[in-house]
């Protein structure tokens, strides 16, 4: 049997945030130091004085949030009791936010999960994922389940304009990674597929453009939008291998998550493809992205590799490292740590929907070839 579940209810542009919170009185907005101390967070106080609400801000979310971090939102929201939850910030922030309510259910009771994202990259705002980081294993753990998935997400072009260049390439590869690993996943289905291709195309047609012109509005809520339909896909397809190697990677060497899935993402798609040794089921699930692309897709193993060679040119054109020792990562430090690396990997629930079978050596090759650079093509 198949299911496809369409989610949240997305409400595109702005002025939409008013709509959502009508109705509701009492708002925990959770989100990080810098949108209170800078003030942006007023797109949602604002909005709350409008509706006549009272709402309670939550502020101590870091990056790689950890199980300490949702204790203690829990434990605020429990004593504010809201009957709306409200997540205004990027990948971290919607993470705390979803996971204080599914792990707070008993002691905040039934409320309505609102999602508006700032950064266009994680799709969490329409995703049935949490990532949480266990702080003393060094493990960052994804959660799944129906029970995370949002009730509103709002998709606001305006709120990602002065993003840097720098977390744009970051989070945008990120949505490439989602859209590319639920195309070819064992749990694809056409929904999820077409919700793929769709978010596909607009990153290789808007993430450059975005990177080169952050003021570029419509090339922005494309992105916006692509980062929304990924999440979409990965949601009801699943992810794989590349998310399973970027999630310890992350979380042993702090390389922001998108960043290390950029790094990552042509090395796993040669793997996946078997381009390097026999080709393998996946690599006519890469074809069919080059037929889409416009791409060489003359032969099997041409039209797969034409993908990888675009997704690496498209990596290298917004300056994300092309291996993980030009991310700063030392060879005797990340020799000693990638027995670790592999471990974390092979336990990650997001390696069960890659295309391709996997072992801990295949990992560990796949590892070592990221960290020098080597099998590019």
């Amino acid at each position: 049997m198949g299911v496809f579940n369409l989610g949240p209810k997305v409400y595109m542009g702005p002025g939409t945030l008013g709509a959502v919170l009508n109705g509701l009185k009492r708002f925990f907005i959770v989100t990080d130091e810098f949108m209170r101390a800078s003030k942006k967070v007023r797109y949602v106080t604002e909005a709350v004085d409008e509706v006549g609400g009272d709402s309670l801000i939550f502020s101590g979310v870091k990056p790689d949030p950890d199980t300490h971090i949702i204790a203690a939102g829990v434990k605020e929201a429990a004593s504010f009791r809201p009957d709306c939850i409200v997540a205004f910030g990027g990948g971290s922030v919607i993470d705390v936010a979803k996971a204080i309510r599914f792990f707070g259910k008993e002691r905040i009771g039934d409320c309505f999960l609102a999602i508006i994202p700032t950064t266009s990259g994680t799709g969490s705002e329409v995703s049935n994922y949490s990532v949480i980081t266990d702080a003393e294993k060094m493990v960052k753990y994804p959660l799944t389940s129906d029970l995370l998935l949002p009730d509103a997400a709002i998709l606001d072009a305006s709120l990602v304009m002065s993003v840097p260049p720098s977390v744009t390439a970051d989070t945008g590869i990120d949505v490439l990674t989602h859209a590319v690993e639920a195309f070819v996943s064992k749990g694809h289905t056409d929904f999820s597929d077409a919700m793929a291709e769709k978010a596909i195309k607009l990153v290789c047609g808007n993430l450059h453009t975005v990177y080169l012109k952050p003021d570029d509005y419509d090339a922005r809520q494309a992105m916006h939008n692509a980062s929304c339909m990924a999440g979409v896909a990965f949601s009801n397809a699943g992810l794989g291998l590349n998310h399973a190697m970027a999630h310890a990677l992350g979380a042993v060497f702090h390389i922001p998550h998108g960043r290390a899935n950029g790094i990552l993402l042509p090395y796993v798609m040669m793997f996946n493809a078997g381009c390097t040794t026999k080709l393998t089921p996946a690599a006519e699930r890469y074809a069919q992205i080059a037929s889409f692309l416009d791409l060489d897709t003359s032969a099997l193993r041409p039209a797969a590799l034409s993908v990888i060679r675009s997704i690496r040119s498209l990596i290298g054109k917004i300056n994300i490292p092309t291996s993980i020792g030009a991310a700063g990562i030392g060879r005797d430090e990340f020799e000693a740590k990638l027995g670790r690396l592999a471990d974390a990997a092979m336990e990650d629930a997001c390696r069960a929907s890659n295309p391709t079978d996997s072992k801990r050596e295949d990992i560990l090759h796949i590892y070592r070839g990221a960290f020098c650079g080597r099998y590019l093509v």
